[in-house]
């Protein structure tokens, strides 16, 4: 009984309040709400971090299948078995992929993310890692960070990093 009464009085609050605005300035300050929250999700949503981005490699657009049953990319078939593909067309130097667990994959940059490509750039696979011929920088397949950073206050990057989604016997690698 004690929360009706309640309600009640505050219904009839309400009411009183609301009696004293005319339909304008309820619509007024309705629209002022929804623009305030549209605009609160527009600053929330974009992001000018740029902090992340590599500047010797750039993000090439591609798509690439890799068929399971050939012969050349049959090592993908068993987890921790990386691949290189440097077909034409994929990344900038090709791409390893490797596959992780049961249902994923990692596909990675070949070139070397510490310095623009040349001649040395593209790494070569040491068992579950790569390394770069130039510097001898190592990375991990399986995380695609740099296992040696060196420790004197520049900036390194990890590889980077392309989409790999499975589908049937075919993965998919693309940026």
């Amino acid at each position: 009984m004690t929360c009706t009464v309640f309600l009640r009085g505050f219904n009839a609050n309400i009411y009183n309040f609301s009696s004293t605005l005319s339909r304008k300035d309820i619509q007024t300050l309705i629209m002022k709400q929804f623009w305030a929250i549209v605009l609160l999700a527009v600053i929330l949503s974009c992001s000018s971090d740029s902090s992340n981005r590599n500047p010797y490699l750039q993000e090439v657009r591609f798509r690439f299948e890799l068929n399971l049953n050939l012969p050349l990319y049959n090592d993908l078939n068993n987890i921790g078995n990386p691949v290189y593909v440097g077909n034409n067309g994929v990344g900038t130097r090709g791409a390893f992929v490797i596959k992780s667990s049961l249902n994923t994959f990692y596909a990675f940059e070949a070139s070397c993310p510490n310095h623009t490509p040349n001649n040395c750039s593209t790494m070569t696979i040491d068992g579950q890692n790569v390394v770069c011929g130039c510097e001898g920088y190592t990375y991990s397949l399986f995380t695609g960070q740099q296992l040696d950073r060196p420790d004197d206050g520049n900036r390194y990057y990890d590889l980077l990093f392309y989409n790999a989604t499975q589908s049937g016997n075919t993965v998919i690698i693309s940026n």
